[in-house]
């Protein structure tokens, strides 16, 4: 089956209701029709994931943001020119007719336009919004390849386009217009420094209990083998003659005796580490490790977004030195 004739079988499960798993630049995302409250809380059975965490709306065109915010103040609309089709989403305050079930019975909407072929035509063809979160159990590993989403999915998912390794590799940025300052609600595919660049200070927040966008729970990402970030030898000592997994920033002048090592960028390149971050976690948690200690990366650009989803997969059980 060509490509052409996936997308318009995946778009005709969009019309009907149906769940499909398609590929963005970010991660891989499972989408519904943003309209069809019925089909969006599949989403919610299939991921596992809780009603009170709000969807990200995926739009073609930046034109269509018309027809599901209230408004979209003049910032906003200079980071769409900038960065769309991109890794940044947008919160907004929603219209009435988006379900309460996408917003989880919030008044806000987070809504970005992917920048991956496969996605803008699957959104056209369907001829409407997708609400789409990443296409994983609630808590679990975002997947950047379609295989991903097979061994986490199955056949709980109607259809999964396969559009090869996403290229960014973690979530987009969200960045909310609800407060007089612009504020940082998730780092991602866009740094904070390329959005203060266009439109000047944006506010970051202390995570809240209730999430007023995806992505915001302490423990996120997170793998079935525990990781630590912050570490010292002292008290790696109780995991002496353990399986041990590494993950490092770059290449190691020296490191710790391990099981296995994966490396996310051998010249130190924070897009090629973004990109490689979730396969790599990935691979080294398929090894049944009994620990993955973390190198630290530096908090510029990517960096802050890659140390955002490790410091999450962490959360369930960090070693202080």
């Amino acid at each position: 089956m060509t490509g052409d004739r996936k997308i318009h079988r995946a778009a005709q499960i969009i019309k009907k209701g149906g769940v499909v798993a398609f590929p963005t630049e970010t991660v891989y995302g499972l989408g519904a029709d943003a309209f069809n409250p019925l089909a969006v809380a599949r989403i919610f059975e299939v991921k596992r994931r809780p009603y009170f965490d709000p969807l990200i709306v995926h739009v073609a065109n930046p034109s269509n943001v018309k027809k599901l915010a209230k408004e979209t103040p003049s910032n906003a609309k200079k980071l769409i020119e900038r960065f769309w089709p991109g890794p940044l989403t947008i919160v907004l305050l929603k219209e009435e007719k988006i379900p309460d079930i996408v917003t989880a019975g919030l008044p806000t909407l987070a809504v970005r336009m992917p920048n991956h072929p496969m996605a803008l035509a699957l959104i056209e063809e369907s001829e409407c919004p997708i609400a789409a979160p990443s296409a994983n159990p609630f808590g679990y590993l975002s997947p950047t390849t379609a295989e991903h989403v097979r061994d986490q999915l199955g056949d709980e998912v109607d259809l999964i386009l396969d559009g090869g390794p996403c290229p960014v590799g973690v979530e987009s940025t969200i960045v909310s217009f609800l407060e007089e300052k612009p504020m940082l609600l998730r780092p991602g595919g866009v740094s904070l420094e390329e959005i203060e660049s266009v439109i000047g200070k944006v506010d970051i927040p202390s995570i809240e209990d209730r999430p007023s966008a995806p992505g915001m729970f302490p423990k996120h990402y997170a793998p079935r083998t525990p990781i630590v970030l912050d570490w010292s030898q002292e008290n790696l000592d109780p995991y002496q003659g353990k399986k041990i997994g590494l993950l490092l920033f770059q290449e190691p002048k020296d490191h710790l005796e391990s099981h296995s090592v994966e490396i996310l960028s051998m010249k130190g390149d924070l897009r090629e580490a973004a990109a490689n971050l979730f396969a790599a976690i990935r691979r080294l948690d398929a090894f049944h490790l009994d620990l993955i200690v973390a190198e630290p990366i530096p908090e510029v650009g990517l960096g802050r977004a890659i140390m955002d989803r490790l410091r999450r997969a962490a959360s369930r059980g960090e070693c202080h030195s």
